[in-house]
């Protein structure tokens, strides 16, 4: 026996069909909800929709498993049948975190949550805290990055669906473990939605990049934000996710007296004070506004952190000139760089030349474990044309340079998979689109936006082939080969040292001292008890040896003092530290 509801209010009747049966559902009731009992429904029944005379079967928008794609019938999915193992696991805070950003299909060759599972013992020996997945919802096709979902509440197959996810998180809780799920609340995926046949979830009111805004604050609203708070929690209770990052959420249109973003905080606040555990947020968020990350109580949207956008465009811009291109525009300099380190926000209030008006506003009495830093995410390497990585631009010195600066600044740290060994494979965007005119719009698309770059067509790869695919995925052996592996030692040197750190864990903005050279490009960041030197110049730069302080690491071997001086040769880093050891 099974209970089926539907939000519906568009019909004026609809039937379940289950197994060679239809069955019709009572209603609507005055929100458009529609019900019926089913007694010979159960857990593995596969359903779907009728609407009015339209002789299609649709599947549930809160389909909980799609285990023949996101045309294909739902199946009743048990979320109780699962046995856990992680009954006293506890997330460690958000502030002393190390994030790690994974692609499933991509972390390993075969692409599923279990092979993943085989790397863990690997992340947790790197220092890594929190794996933060990038979507697993369901979407049209057999790959793609997850950003394109269309049955949020189904884990994709592609992957392994919701058992193979539940034994993914489960692992990593085993082996302590965090995990951040990224999630998608600001469009659904051109090829597979059905939603708007039942119910008003988008608006031609207003518009995103991918067409009609997501409907937060007009007729029906109430019942579309259930549908995404729900999704939240579900995931969050659930599939024991320990937080959730939200995509794009400057692209949620939402005027209400309360925001879609304080009442999902809200909602999650409620259900990790019921779990006994902690539960966080992160958002992606483009407008600058450190109202994202404010408390509720100080008027904020009460999101516990945010990407710094700023941080990764100043930094990236002094590795490598990008001049007059893009958003890189507004960046280049160390002033840039300083300031993103101390005031998080580059734009914060000042006229950008790339967006032609002011943007942003100053962050003020805020911790930096509100922010992410990282030189690398999906975003900034996928969306190259190539998919090249940081070293493959910059060099293997620049890169080490970038990952010291990352991993001492005051933000929590972020890595993107393969990075911590600068993995030479790419990351390039792929797709699957099975409806043949949007595979080719896209293909079409990419081209048309490098030729701008100076890229042949041949140049770009195809998103819909195979092959694009199956080139961005992770080729492990790569860490015991030379280059990689002294990178990898690196990595975990950086972050070991920064775990046990008490300078580097310390959030307070006006703790971090800079002083640089713009002309000679030299920094020295001050963070108490930690110094960090870096100098990206093109002749060595000359520094003093702090009473008290000691070399404790350096982006090249062979590198110490002489009398109390330091002697530093181009594209380098080092750490000093005056912390008891």
């Amino acid at each position: 026996m099974h209970k089926f509801t539907l939000w519906a209010p568009k019909a004026k009747s609809v039937c379940v069909k289950v197994g060679d049966d239809l069955h019709a559902l009572a209603g609507p009731d005055a929100r458009g909800w529609w019900k019926t009992t089913v007694d010979d429904a159960a857990a593995e029944s596969d359903y779907g929709y009728q609407l009015d005379e339209d002789p299609t079967i649709y599947p549930d928008p809160r389909s909980e498993w799609q285990p023949n794609g996101v045309h294909g019938l739902s199946r009743l999915y048990d979320q109780k049948t699962f046995e856990w193992h992680d009954g006293r696991w506890r997330a460690p805070p958000l502030a002393s975190a190390v994030l790690y950003e994974m692609h499933v299909g991509t972390f390993t060759f075969a692409g599923t949550f279990d092979s993943a599972i085989e790397r863990l013992d690997y992340l947790f020996e790197l220092g890594v805290t929190h794996v933060e997945m990038m979507p697993v919802a369901a979407y049209a096709g057999d790959r793609g990055w997850g950003y394109d979902g269309v049955s949020l509440y189904a884990v994709t197959e592609n992957y392994g669906g919701p058992d193979g996810l539940k034994r993914f998180v489960d692992a990593c809780h085993v082996r302590g473990l965090a995990v951040m799920l990224d999630v998608v609340y600001n469009h659904f995926g051109p090829v597979g939605a059905y939603v708007s046949k039942f119910g008003p979830y988008l608006t031609s009111r207003h518009c995103t990049p991918w067409g009609e805004a997501v409907n937060f604050e007009g007729r029906g609203s109430d019942e579309v934000r259930r549908f995404f708070c729900d999704n939240a929690l579900m995931w969050m209770r659930d599939f024991h996710i320990d937080g959730l990052r939200l995509d794009a959420v400057h692209e949620f249109v939402d005027r209400s007296a309360v925001h879609f973003l304080e009442q999902l905080s809200a909602e999650v606040e409620v259900l990790a004070t019921t779990l006994g555990g902690r539960l966080v947020l992160i958002a992606e968020s483009d407008l600058n506004d450190p109202r994202i990350v404010r408390p509720r109580e100080a008027g904020g949207y009460g999101i516990d952190a945010q990407w710094s956008d700023d941080f990764h465009h100043a930094l990236f811009t002094l590795m490598h000139a990008e001049d007059g291109v893009g958003y890189y525009s507004d960046f280049g300099s160390f002033e840039k760089l300083v300031k993103a380190m101390t005031r998080i926000f580059v734009y914060d209030g000042e006229y950008s030349q790339y967006r032609r008006r002011h943007h942003g506003r100053p962050v003020d009495g805020l911790s930096a474990h509100h922010f992410l830093g990282f030189i690398e995410n999906h975003d900034q390497v996928g969306n190259r044309a190539t998919g090249a990585r940081l070293q493959k631009i910059v060099g293997m010195d620049c890169a080490m340079v970038a990952a010291g600066i990352v991993l001492t600044a005051p933000f929590v740290p972020m890595l993107f998979q393969g990075e911590e060994y600068a993995a030479s494979t790419p990351f390039l965007y792929f797709a699957d689109h099975d409806d043949a005119e949007m595979a080719k719009a896209v293909s079409e698309g990419r081209k048309k936006d490098f030729a701008a770059f100076g890229f042949a067509d041949k140049e770009v790869p195809d998103p819909e082939a195979r092959e694009t695919f199956e080139r961005s995925k992770l080729d492990w052996k790569e860490i015991d080969e030379s280059g990689h592996k002294e990178m990898l030692k690196w990595y975990r040197s950086l972050i070991h040292l920064r775990r046990r750190s008490i300078s580097l864990n310390d959030g307070d903005m006006g703790h971090t001292k800079i002083r640089y050279s713009e002309e000679k490009r030299w920094l020295a960041m001050d963070r108490g008890g930690v110094q960090v030197l870096v100098n990206l110049g093109r002749e060595d730069a000359n520094f003093d040896l702090p009473d008290g302080f000691r070399i404790v690491l350096a982006s090249r071997e062979g590198l110490n003092s002489n009398a109390g001086a330091i002697l530093l040769p181009p594209n380098t880093l080092m750490v000093l530290s005056g912390e008891p050891e």
